[in-house]
């Protein structure tokens, strides 16, 4: 009895596992990536952060270091396009960085995307031109740089005014 309790165990473990696998498979469809790596798999909160750099923050008025964070980084029309969506946590220590390749006017929305945002607009001089703070998750609202920015950097909400980043105060990055 106890053999056929723990194969009936074991064979709803396998089932589990496959509906979960069939899952993954049509979320990796439905987000053009044939296979994800097991260290990237969203978690409960939503997918894994990845360091991929490094990002601080500059005084204008001191020239100084505000503060450093570490970033992922979207440079590609696919990571720009899903940016943070599905995250429903991220710690004040990370960000993201986004790095286009021209300066233009940008918007961005908060469209699937859990927590609230402050958005920097940043110009092709690491120059913050523009900070949409406290970003409503979930919005559908454009939020635009009202400048030309070639690169935008996304932070918890908050974080701007608690570091006091402010307009005109530079950014520097590294890339890992």
């Amino acid at each position: 009895m106890k053999n056929f309790m723990w194969i009936m165990a074991l064979s709803g473990f396998v089932l589990a596992a496959s509906c979960q696998n069939q899952s993954k498979q049509e979320s990796s469809a439905d987000t053009s990536s044939a296979t994800t790596p097991p260290s990237a798999a969203p978690a409960a909160d939503g997918p894994v952060f990845k360091k991929e750099g490094q990002l601080s923050f500059i005084s204008k008025a001191k020239g100084d270091t505000i503060r450093t964070i570490d970033i992922e980084i979207a440079e590609t029309d696919e990571e720009r396009a899903k940016g943070l969506m599905d995250r429903k946590s991220m710690q004040d220590t990370q960000g993201m960085l986004f790095i286009f390749s021209a300066p233009e006017e940008q918007s961005f929305w908060m469209k699937n995307t859990y927590i609230s945002l402050d958005i920097m607009y940043v110009n092709e001089n690491f120059e913050i031109v523009s900070i949409q703070k406290y970003a409503t998750p979930l919005s559908e609202e454009s939020l635009p740089s009202f400048k030309k920015a070639q690169y935008v950097v996304e932070t918890n909400a908050g974080f701007a005014d608690k570091y006091k980043v402010a307009y005109g105060d530079k950014i520097a990055f590294t890339k890992q």
